[in-house]
C-alpha cells in the first residue's frame, strides 16, 4: 500500500480513467521498455543502513523501516523524465475523465500487480511525442536550404536594377491625366510604341548610315553635292520608327496576360486598360503601312522590305517563341541587327545604279543583289553582326536579375533554365567583337587605328563577360557585364563614325587649308 495512495492521489487530481485492462497493457509496457537506471551499489548500502536504523528506532521491523527510506532516490527518474518534457515544449494528454471503477480496479494492480505496480508512477505519467532525431535533422537542414534560396533570390533581384520601364511610366502619365486630353492619348499611344527600345533601334540605323564610306569619285571634294542626303535621312529615321512602333505594339497585343506577372510591365497601356484592343491593333496597322511607305518611296524598296519583314519577324516569330524555347533571344538578336542593315541600305541606295519599281519585280531582285550581295555591302553585314553577337551578353546580364520573373510569367529565357550556358554564349560573344571590328578596317570602312581603339572597350566587356563566367553570374558579376555592354555599344559605334575611312584625313587637309595638288595648281597658275 506504499504507492497505492499516492496513484489514487494523482487519478484524483488530474480527474483521469482508465479501465482495468489498458492499465494493465500499459504497467506491462513500462515493465518492458523501462530504461531508467537501477541502484548503484554505494547508494544501495545507504538506503539499506538508513532503512535499518529507522525500523530499529521505531520498533516496528522491516515493514516500518521502509517509511525512512529516501523517497528522493526513487524520484530522480522522474525528475529526469520531466526535464526531458519539458525540453520537447509538447505534451500529450493520456488519459481524460473521471471512473471511480477504473480507480477501484487499479487497487488491485497497485497491491498485486509486482513489478507493474511499483511502475505505476511511470506508467500514469504524462507522455510526450518526440520527434525523431534523423527527421529533425532532415526538418533543419530543409529550413535552411529554403532560408538560403530566398536570400539568394533577393540578391538577385537587387543584383541588377532594371531602369523603369518607359510604356509603364507614360502609362501612369496617362493614367493621371484627364479623360480625352491629348496629352492622355499622346501618352498612351506613345507607350505602346515603347519609345525607349525605338529610339535606340533608329540610333543604330542612324550611325550605320553614317559610316557608310563614300566612294571618292561622288565625295564632297568631287562634287558640290552633299556626300549623303539628310531628306533620305529623314525618310530613314522615320520610317523606322513607325515599323518598330508597331511591331512593339503588336508584341503588347498578344502577351498582356504575361505582362501583368512582371513588375515591369504590369502597368502597361493593355494590361491597365487605358486603351481597347482593337484601337491597339488599328495603330499598330497604321504604323506599319505608314512607315513601310515612307521607306519605300522616301529611301528604296529593299529598306522597305527590310523594316516590314522585322515587324514579322519581332512580332509573329519572337514573341510567340518566349513562351517556348530560349532560342528566342538568338531570332531577337536577328530582329536587332536588320536596322543597321536597312541604314547601311539607305546610304548605299544613293549611288546605286539600279531604280527599282513594284512594276518591274525583277528590278526589286537586282537592286536586292547590289545593295546586299557585292562587296560594298560587306560592311553593313559587319555592322549588323556587331548587333548582333552585343545583344547576347547585354540582354543576359539584364535578364539575370529579373529571371525568376521571367519564369513565374511562362518566358522560356536562357537565364531561368541554364545560367551556366547564358554565361558561356555571352562570353563567346563578347570575344566575337574584336574579329568584326578589325573586318571593319580590313574592308576599308574605317581607319586601321580602329583596331587599336574598339580593342580597349571591346577588352572590357570581354573582362566581364569572362567573369560573369567564371563566377557563374554571381558576386555583381552579371550587373558589371550590363553595365559595360551598355557603354561598349555606343562607345564603338562613335569611334566608328569619328575613324571613318577617310574622314581623318579630310580634317586634317580642313584645318591645315588644304591638300599639295591644290596649292601646286594655284601657283602654276599664278
Amino acid at each position: 500500500m506504499s504507492l497505492r495512495r499516492p496513484v489514487l492521489g494523482l487519478l484524483l487530481s488530474r480527474n483521469n480513467t482508465i479501465c482495468i485492462r489498458c492499465a494493465r497493457r500499459l504497467a506491462q509496457a513500462a515493465q518492458k521498455q523501462d530504461s531508467t537506471r537501477g541502484f548503484h551499489v554505494g547508494a544501495k548500502r545507504r538506503q539499506s543502513a538508513v532503512a535499518a536504523k529507522g525500523g530499529s528506532g521505531n520498533g516496528s521491523g522491516s515493514g516500518s523501516g521502509s517509511e525512512g527510506v529516501d523517497k528522493t532516490f526513487f524520484w530522480a527518474n522522474a525528475f529526469r523524465r520531466s526535464h526531458r518534457e519539458q525540453q520537447r515544449g509538447e505534451e500529450a494528454e493520456v488519459f481524460a475523465g473521471k471512473s471511480h471503477g477504473a480507480i477501484a480496479g487499479m487497487d488491485g494492480i497497485v497491491d498485486g500487480g509486482g513489478g507493474g505496480g511499483e511502475r505505476i508512477q511511470d506508467v500514469m505519467a504524462p507522455t510526450a511525442t518526440e520527434e525523431p532525431p534523423h527527421r529533425r535533422r532532415k526538418r533543419l537542414k530543409a529550413e535552411a536550404a529554403a532560408a538560403a534560396q530566398a536570400a539568394a533570390s533577393q540578391q538577385a533581384v537587387k543584383e541588377v536594377q532594371l531602369p523603369p520601364d518607359a510604356s509603364s511610366t507614360l502609362s501612369q502619365t496617362a493614367a493621371a491625366a484627364p479623360a480625352k486630353s491629348w496629352r492622355r492619348i499622346v501618352s498612351i499611344y506613345l507607350a505602346l510604341s515603347k519609345p525607349r527600345l525605338a529610339f535606340l533601334i533608329v540610333l543604330t540605323t542612324t550611325a550605320s548610315y553614317s559610316i557608310y564610306p563614300v566612294p571618292d569619285l561622288l565625295s564632297a571634294t568631287a562634287t558640290t553635292a552633299p556626300s549623303l542626303s539628310t531628306l533620305t535621312l529623314l525618310y530613314l529615321t522615320t520610317g523606322t520608327f513607325l515599323a518598330i512602333a508597331s511591331a512593339n505594339t503588336l508584341n503588347m497585343l498578344f502577351e498582356p496576360a504575361y505582362d501583368a506577372k512582371m513588375s515591369r510591365t504590369r502597368n502597361r497601356p493593355l494590361v491597365r486598360g487605358l486603351v481597347s484592343k482593337r484601337s491597339a491593333l488599328l495603330f499598330a496597322i497604321a504604323t506599319g503601312v505608314l512607315g513601310t511607305i515612307l521607306l519605300w518611296e522616301g529611301v528604296n524598296p529593299t529598306t522597305a522590305i527590310l523594316g516590314a519583314s522585322n515587324i514579322a519577324l519581332y512580332a509573329f516569330a519572337y514573341t510567340p517563341l518566349k513562351r517556348i524555347h530560349p532560342i528566342n533571344t538568338w531570332v531577337g538578336a536577328v530582329v536587332g541587327a536588320i536596322p543597321p542593315l536597312m541604314g547601311w541600305c539607305a546610304a548605299a541606295s544613293q549611288y546605286s545604279t539600279t531604280n527599282a519599281s513594284i512594276g518591274d519585280l525583277g528590278s526589286l531582285g537586282r537592286e536586292a543583289r547590289e545593295l546586299l550581295f557585292t562587296e560594298q555591302a560587306v560592311g553593313g553585314w559587319l555592322i549588323a553582326a556587331l548587333l548582333f553577337a552585343w545583344q547576347f551578353p547585354h540582354f543576359f546580364a539584364l535578364s539575370h536579375g529579373v529571371r525568376h520573373e521571367y519564369a513565374s510569367a511562362g518566358y522560356r529565357m536562357l537565364t531561368s533554365t541554364n545560367i551556366p550556358m547564358a554565361a558561356r554564349v555571352s562570353l563567346r560573344y563578347s570575344l566575337a567583337m574584336f574579329p568584326i571590328c578589325a573586318g571593319l578596317s580590313w574592308y576599308q570602312v574605317t581607319d586601321p587605328g580602329f583596331v587599336v581603339t574598339s580593342s580597349v572597350i571591346n577588352g572590357w566587356m570581354l573582362r566581364e563577360a569572362w567573369r560573369m563566367w567564371w563566377l557563374n553570374a554571381e558576386r555583381g558579376s552579371a550587373r558589371a557585364l550590363f553595365w559595360a555592354s551598355v557603354w561598349q555599344l555606343p562607345i564603338v559605334l562613335v569611334l566608328a563614325m569619328v575613324q571613318k575611312k577617310g574622314l581623318g584625313g579630310d580634317l586634317w587637309r580642313g584645318i591645315m587649308g588644304g591638300d599639295e595638288e591644290e596649292e601646286e595648281e594655284w601657283e602654276d597658275q599664278g
